[in-house]
Formats: structure tokens, C-alpha cells, sequence
């Protein structure tokens, strides 16, 4: 979004002398639709324009009270209105203060500050995202993208309260019950780059793959196409940080970084 100033002295001033500063943070990407039903509150900042005017373009931020400053028609109580509804209400008494006959108002949002959820980590689009009311996980993911193919299974869930959650994005998708847990403005999402493990040797498809939950050496064979005709199961070791672990069976664990060898038959 482009930076804009205001067309009024008066206007920056009445503003600069308020309580709450003007954010100075870029403002984040977010497609206009996620903000329809955004209800706007202390701190956020917002850009009114009239079409074909370019003498109106104040930025103000929603103070502390629930009003905004404008150019002409003063204070304007913005708290828990929706862009669509500020938009008329300016236009209203734009109109019927007589400075336009009919004016194309817009109201965009140019910060977030008061309702939001933050995303961050292997997803689409990390940032933030407005939300009108709560939503499933799932939900905010789909809004972000989804996850990476670098990203982990394992999610980190962090409320407002301090209260942390781990759930599995796989399980997540299936959106039932707990495992798809609704959020709420100033909770927060993670999810962690994957856990990775390396095999080679006598497997169909030697390779790098993610550690998930419970990840064994059975599981890893498994993962990485089976044993060769020349493989052996009794044959298979780990070398974990540059150390071979010796004494394993196919129920050992598969650690992030292992490096998991699958050795030929004796004959």
C-alpha cells in the first residue's frame, strides 16, 4: 500500500497532538476481502479517500475512545464499525455538510493493532490476519496458504493467556473436534521448518524425508520405497551426529538429522 499524507496541517496536527501515535510499521499484505468484516478498534489505522478529490486523503488512527479526526466533519465514532459501515457514515455527513454533492467514499485500513491473529513460520503468507470473530485453525491456514512442503506436521498454538497448544497440521485438516481448535484475536500460530532425516544404501528411493511423530526405522524403510532385493533389515544403522549406533532394531527412533545407511545381503 502506498504511503499518504494528510492534505490538511491542521488535520496532521490535531492528530500528532493526540494520545496514540500514528503507527510507523509498513502495513502488512492482506487481501481487502479478509477486512469486510474487520471491526475496527483502538490503535488501527485507516486511509479515507474521495474519488476524484485528491485534496481528501486524511490517515488516522482510531483512538483511544473509538473516534477518528476527519477533515471537515470532525470527530467520527469508528469502535467496532466494519469499513463498509465507516464508508457510508463519512460520505452521509460529507453530503450533508455540503462540502460534496455525492461523494465516492472508501475507507481502507492501513494498520491492524486491535483484532488479529498472527501466523508465522512455514506457510504461505506469514503475517497477520484480521478476523471478525473466531475461526478453526484450518481456517487462518487456508487464509495463509496452507503450509510448506519444508514445514513440520507438528503446530504451536499460543493464546492471548499464555496457554500453549501442539497440534498436528495433518490432523487439523480433518477439522474434527479438538483437533481443530477455534482461535481468537491475539492467539497465535507456528509452525516449526520439518525435522529431517537422510537414508541411502539399498532402499527404493534414497533421500531426504521428515522425522514425524513416532518415526522408527520400520517407518523410515517404508518411507523411502522398501528395501532393494539386496537389502537386508539386519543390515540398517544410524549414524547420529557423526556417531554409528550400534545394538538397533527396526522399532528404533529416527532423530532429526540421522543419517539412516541400509547395507547389502551377506551371501
Amino acid at each position: 500500500m502506498k504511503m499518504k499524507t494528510f492534505g490538511w496541517l491542521a488535520a496532521v496536527a490535531a492528530v500528532a497532538q493526540s494520545p496514540l501515535a500514528l503507527a510507523q510499521a509498513p502495513a502488512p499484505t492482506i487481501k481487502s476481502n479478509l477486512t469486510d468484516g474487520y471491526a475496527l478498534g483502538a490503535g488501527d489505522v485507516i486511509e479515507v479517500t474521495v474519488l476524484g478529490r485528491d485534496e481528501y486523503k486524511p490517515r488516522v488512527q482510531v483512538q483511544v475512545d473509538g473516534t477518528v479526526q476527519l477533515p471537515y466533519i470532525g470527530n467520527v465514532n469508528a469502535e467496532n464499525k466494519t469499513v463498509l459501515a465507516l464508508r457510508e457514515e463519512i460520505r452521509e455527513r460529507l453530503k450533508a455538510g455540503g462540502y460534496y454533492a455525492n461523494p465516492a467514499v472508501n475507507v481502507m485500513i492501513v494498520n491492524y493493532a486491535s483484532r488479529y491473529i498472527v501466523v508465522l513460520g512455514e506457510v504461505g503468507t506469514p503475517g497477520i490476519v484480521p478476523i471478525d470473530r473466531a475461526y478453526h485453525v484450518s481456517e487462518i491456514l487456508a487464509r495463509v496458504g496452507g503450509t510448506r512442503p519444508t514445514g513440520s506436521d507438528v503446530l504451536t498454538l499460543t493464546r492471548k493467556s499464555g496457554e500453549t497448544l501442539s497440534l498436528s497440521v495433518s490432523e487439523v485438516a480433518t477439522g474434527e473436534g479438538d483437533k481443530d481448535p477455534l482461535v481468537v484475536a491475539g492467539d497465535k500460530l507456528y509452525v516449526a521448518t520439518a525435522k529431517t532425516f537422510y537414508i541411502y544404501g539399498q532402499v527404493g528411493a534414497p533421500g531426504t524425508y521428515p522425522v514425524d511423530r513416532e518415526m522408527n526405522l520400520r517407518k523410515a524403510l517404508a518411507r523411502s520405497g522398501g528395501l532393494t532385493k539386496l537389502g537386508s533389515e539386519n543390515r540398517v544403522k544410524i549414524i547420529r551426529k557423526g556417531q554409528e549406533m550400534k545394538g538397533l532394531d527396526l522399532n528404533a527412533p529416527v532423530q532429526d538429522g540421522d543419517v539412516v545407511v541400509v547395507g547389502e545381503k551377506l551371501f
